[in-house]
């Protein structure tokens, strides 16, 4: 089992980048972290990181393809692979639908997988033949060429995943691995791993050599009512961009979102914080003791054949910039890295 450390870009730059160099000290396999307008640029992030790291990989997850052409995806994530000496990744999904809503885009109306699919194919051609000709649905180009090359024989593209059964599916068959983002139960995994698995099947290839990655949000520390409290306030803003499905999937009734995702549309987060349970937020997030945390992974997550952990960790600081709210007791950023170190990877060798 392989830990990631997926960060919103929204702390001082300095103190982003000293996180950085710390899960490159301790072993992290990746830094993720989303391209998305409301966070601090990534790519830039990441540029920066690059000469002060030596292991970590680096890249989005995810970048959303209704936004940014995946030709200008390609060509950053070849030259941060440059900067990297090999270390860069890209994870593409179709967005976050309140983002595409801020921008007036309806997302049911931008065909997301078909055009996912598409850009997997697109940011491939380009990166590993540094040109491409194509007459597509989406994206077309006559001799669209880049001088912006990788170091890596095959630059790892991946898909992030969320609704189904075709988005797990598509991942397997078309791309080099699945990030499922917001899920805690292991209905949840399996569901998604079985049809990641049909989808690698149907390419001819073994779905256990590729990455199965689980993007929680993510809470540890000494403090489990603080730890857990902190997920709670962030809990909503994220389950607002869950399907119905997924919701069921993880044992939430949609209907009991209603008034948390009206609260949230609203600008009152306070109240939406409130309207989060104690209950909504245990099935909705991995918050806790080491000891809680690592027993929900082993039960819920482990054994459905997941091999990455991508923990998008929640302190006082991030809740503070979303919310507005003092959360007391909640270990920082780098403090939750060094349990994940200490008290989580041992048990997941």
């Amino acid at each position: 089992m392989k830990f990631s450390y997926a960060m919103l870009p929204d702390y001082p730059l300095t103190d982003s980048l000293a996180s950085i160099r710390l899960a490159d000290e301790l072993g992290f396999y990746a830094c993720y972290a989303a391209d998305e307008p409301w966070h601090k640029d990534l790519w830039l992030l990441f540029a920066a990181a690059a000469a002060q790291t030596s292991q970590i990989r680096l890249g989005p997850s995810v970048s959303a393809v209704t936004l940014r052409e995946p030709t200008l995806i390609a060509q950053a994530a070849a030259t941060l692979d440059e900067l990297t000496n090999g270390r860069a990744e890209v994870v593409l999904g179709s967005g976050n639908f309140g983002v595409l809503a801020q921008y007036k885009i309806d997302w049911a109306k931008t065909k997301p997988l078909t055009r996912v699919k598409e850009a997997v194919a697109v940011v491939r051609t380009l990166l590993d033949e540094g040109t491409i000709t194509r007459d597509g649905e989406f994206y077309s180009y006559d001799g669209l060429f880049t001088f912006a090359r990788p170091v890596q024989e095959r630059l790892p593209v991946k898909i992030g995943a969320m609704r189904g059964p075709k988005s797990f599916q598509a991942a397997g068959e078309l791309s080099d691995g699945v990030h499922h983002a917001l899920s805690y139960s292991r209905e949840a995994y399996e569901y998604a791993v079985e049809n990641f698995r049909i989808g690698a099947e149907r390419a001819g290839k073994d779905h256990t050599t590729l990455d199965i990655g689980a993007w929680v949000v993510f809470a540890v520390g000494p403090d489990s009512a603080a730890a857990k409290e902190a997920a709670r306030s962030m809990v909503g803003l994220y389950a607002s961009a869950m399907p119905s499905e997924q919701l069921e999937r993880n044992g939430v009734d949609p209907a009991d979102m209603v008034p948390i995702i009206e609260a949230i549309g609203a600008g009152d987060l306070a109240k939406a914080i409130e309207l989060t349970t104690p209950e909504i937020t245990e099935k909705l997030s991995l918050a806790g003791t080491p000891d809680e945390v690592r027993a929900k992974i082993e039960r819920e997550i482990a054994p459905t054949g997941v091999n990455h952990m991508i923990c998008a960790i929640t302190d006082a600081g991030l809740v503070k910039s979303f919310t507005g709210r003092e959360v007391e007791g909640v270990a920082d950023v780098d403090t939750q890295l060094r349990l994940i170190h200490d008290e989580l990877m041992p048990a997941f060798k």
